[in-house]
């Protein structure tokens, strides 16, 4: 349920108002030099608090190792890093328990967990415990130096031009979402397998793990069904399979085929947005109308690239172990 990959496998932990959260990573090689400074460069990404739209709780985020390093270096045995969380403002969760949130898991998982959950900042199902996925993410791009992935926000609100999105959720005092592109060069030829453990399968069951996500598309994705399939086919032009287009965005038949893997997310806009919302009161059983207070992004989509980055990576680098292109002794 809080566990992902095969050889190199994740397991996420905590909630976002209690004492910490945090990842225990099983099968990275050991002899890996690691220190908390190696991580903290995506970790400072992901951040509230820094850019315009995010929100204003500001946490730490430094990550304190619990096992699996000794001497600087990786054991190969799991790697545990916890997250102390200290800028908590849970009254602002329970004044409005009685209305559970739309667009939130507030209602599915009260009625799931029997009102044992934590709902406090959304306890388990809130984005805060991508920092721990965001640490395991750098480790994992640490043991494939030769493969660069990078995601970039292409669009905010439909617009290209970020602020002027960002300025129509202001205007509109609402919320936004945006479009995620993430490009990844330097894989090898091999990667992944026909049907259910394709990359596109893999990369599409973590990504909609990320909280916000909507949709995901590879290569030309939903456009290609407009084309004609002489239109869409990639004629291979050398030996090393580079191909003349990227329809396929890297993958032909669920395996990687040596060019650049191209892949889009979209982002829902933030559900907690400040606009007064309709819904129903589970104390009174009436509909009522309110809104929702606390600290939160104005658009989601603008923490969300390293994000994407740090699970392309786990599920390339999880490939690269099972193909043995990584191997267990750094």
């Amino acid at each position: 349920m809080n566990s992902f990959g095969r050889l190199l496998r994740i397991s996420i932990f905590g909630e976002s108002h209690g004492d910490c959260v945090g990842i225990s990573i099983d099968g990275c090689p050991a002899g890996l030099p690691l220190s908390p400074e190696d991580l903290m460069p995506d970790l400072e990404r992901r951040k509230g608090g820094i850019q315009k739209g995010t929100t204003p709780r500001k946490e730490e985020d430094y990550p304190l190792f619990k096992s699996g390093i000794f001497n600087g270096k990786t054991t190969g045995f799991p790697i545990t890093i916890l997250f102390e969380n200290k800028n908590t403002r849970s009254e602002d969760y329970i004044k409005q328990r009685s209305i559970p949130r739309p667009g939130h898991a507030d209602w599915v998982s009260h009625q799931k967990f029997g009102g044992f959950e934590d709902y406090r900042g959304g306890g388990h199902f809130s984005a805060r415990l991508t920092a721990g996925i965001v640490a395991a993410g750098a480790i994992a791009k640490m043991l494939m130096p030769e493969v660069k992935i990078e995601a970039l926000i292409t669009e905010i609100g439909g617009e290209a031009d970020r602020e002027k999105g960002l300025q129509k959720a202001i205007d509109a005092k609402d919320s936004v979402g945006g479009i995620i592109e993430c490009r990844v060069n330097g894989l090898p030829v091999g990667l992944g397998e026909p049907y259910f453990d394709s990359v596109e399968s893999v990369l599409a069951h973590i990504v909609f793990a990320i909280p916000a996500v909507r949709g995901v598309e590879f290569g030309t994705g939903f456009a290609a069904a407009k084309m004609f399939g002489s239109q869409h086919n990639d004629a291979i032009e050398t030996t090393e399979g580079k191909t003349r287009t990227n329809h396929a965005g890297g993958v032909v038949g669920g395996i990687s085929n040596g060019n650049e893997l191209v892949f889009r997310l979209a982002i829902k806009p933030t559900s907690s947005t400040p606009k007064e919302q309709n819904s129903l009161n589970w104390d009174t059983a009436q509909q009522e109308d309110f809104s929702i207070k606390g600290r939160h992004d104005l658009c989601v989509a603008l923490r969300a690239p390293v994000i994407v980055e740090a699970v392309t990576a786990l599920v390339l680098a999880d490939f690269m172990l099972l193909t043995q292109k990584i191997k267990r002794i750094v």
